[in-house]
């Protein structure tokens, strides 16, 4: 193994050329999607100047993943995953050709534009799960954690540069351009997809109906909530992302500390992204952590208090300095809840439990910036994103007052299930 390896091991783009497509693939879509992402809001915010109006795009895309994400779970389990990946992405690729052509047209109907999002999001969360099974058929099992790593890393750089391209796309060429590249960056995704072999699932009773396919996923989600460790993780989750999600509140913040400038709208998720990286980078210490549920909840009090103090202080510095810390705070949050999930489910149930994880993780926050823009229809942005804030720290601390089990669970715990009482 190389230096550089030791660092961030690169062996899975190196020595496969199919995982070297399907990463490249899958980074430009993403990055692409971050684009989309700053376009959709500069785009409802320039038709409605209404911060419940643009909250209402967190509807727009939390209720399709929650739909058809857990759907695409069981259409993974049932049929071939690479054409499920192949026809799901098509559709999301020309969903993003539409949306530029209303932005071209100057159609501006913001029915239309959440329409359009509704319609992609459905689309991508259809075959999400059954993109996440590619990388176990590709590569060694001493690869497949690496290449998640090299995965998690380019999400989080599509994160950073993307919001930042989008502002000066959008101040530039407008809202079509960013529209545009997107469509055309998940139709390039398609080439790494189509050059896969066949990925039927590896399963004695794969393609046995839909109807006992939903009845193994409404025995995922009793798992999850009936065991005491895994359902407070839950709650954290949740609350994080219901309660202090701050995405809604950037164009209106924008509009009234910095003129609406989207160049400076695309900073505010690049600065997320930005604490998110620093804290991948060093995240050692937290992924070492005997207690990963602990861990998690004093990550989650300090988003929340990061995004309050985002809604009290002024001037672009310190604001975004408030949403590096909070990005930070979410990795932190994220990776020791996935090593708890992980460590603490049933082999027999981990499939259907990381794909409810995947909805909630995916769908909550699209919840939470709904209710963002509508409590910001009423208190303002800055009162929004300090009471939401502050809601989340109380909330944290109530679950970790409560939750016992993620306290004290540990990953060389001899209880798996933390308490379980779900009779599995």
């Amino acid at each position: 193994m190389s230096a550089l390896d030791r660092v961030l091991d690169t062996r899975p783009l190196r020595g496969h050329p199919g995982f070297r497509r399907l990463w490249l693939g899958t980074t430009a879509s993403t990055f692409s999607g971050q684009v989309a992402v700053v376009a959709v809001l500069a785009q409802v915010w320039d038709l409605t100047s209404s911060p419940v109006l643009v909250g209402v795009v967190g509807l727009a895309t939390g209720v399709p993943i929650a739909v058809f994400g857990t759907l695409g779970g069981t259409l993974a389990d049932a049929l071939d995953r690479r054409r499920l990946v192949l026809v799901t992405s098509a559709a999301a690729a020309v969903v993003a050709g539409l949306l530029a052509l209303q932005a071209a047209a100057g159609l501006r109907s913001w029915a239309l534009v959440l329409a359009l999002v509704a319609a992609q999001t459905g689309a991508t969360a259809l075959g999400s799960s059954a993109r996440r099974t590619f990388v176990p058929r590709l590569l060694p099992r001493d690869q497949v954690g690496p290449a998640l790593a090299l995965h998690h890393v380019a999400f989080q750089a599509a994160m950073l540069v993307g919001p930042a391209l989008a502002g000066v796309l959008v101040a530039g060429w407008g809202t079509t351009a960013a529209y545009a590249l997107d469509a055309a960056a998940t139709a390039v995704s398609l080439y790494g997809v189509a050059r896969l072999p066949a990925m039927r699932p590896d399963r004695t009773d794969a393609g046995r109906g839909l109807a006992a396919g939903l009845r193994d996923t409404v025995e995922g989600w009793r798992v999850l909530l009936r065991t005491p460790v895994l359902r407070a993780a839950l709650a954290t989750d949740l609350t994080q992302t219901v309660l202090a999600m701050p995405v809604a509140l950037f164009p209106a913040l924008n509009a009234e500390r910095f003129a609406g400038d989207p160049r400076t709208l695309g900073l505010f998720l690049s600065a997320i992204a930005a604490g998110g990286i620093v804290a991948a980078l060093t995240s050692g210490p937290a992924t070492r952590a005997r207690r990963p549920g602990l861990v998690m909840v004093w990550a989650a009090g300090v988003w929340g208090l990061a995004l309050a103090a985002f809604g009290l202080v002024d001037g672009l510095v310190a604001g975004l300095a408030c949403l590096a810390v909070a990005g930070a705070a979410d990795t932190v949050s994220v990776l020791s809840r996935g090593t708890l999930i992980q460590l603490a489910t049933p082999d027999s149930h981990l499939g259907r439990v990381s794909a409810a994880e995947y909805v909630v993780g995916a769908g909550a926050p699209g919840i939470g910036n709904a209710r963002a823009g509508l409590v910001a229809g009423y208190l303002g942005p800055e009162l929004a994103a300090a009471t939401g804030g502050a809601a989340c720290v109380a909330c944290v601390a109530l679950v970790g007052a409560t939750a016992r089990q993620l306290r004290r669970w540990t990953v060389d715990g001899r209880d798996r299930c933390g308490g379980t009482d779900h009779g599995a």
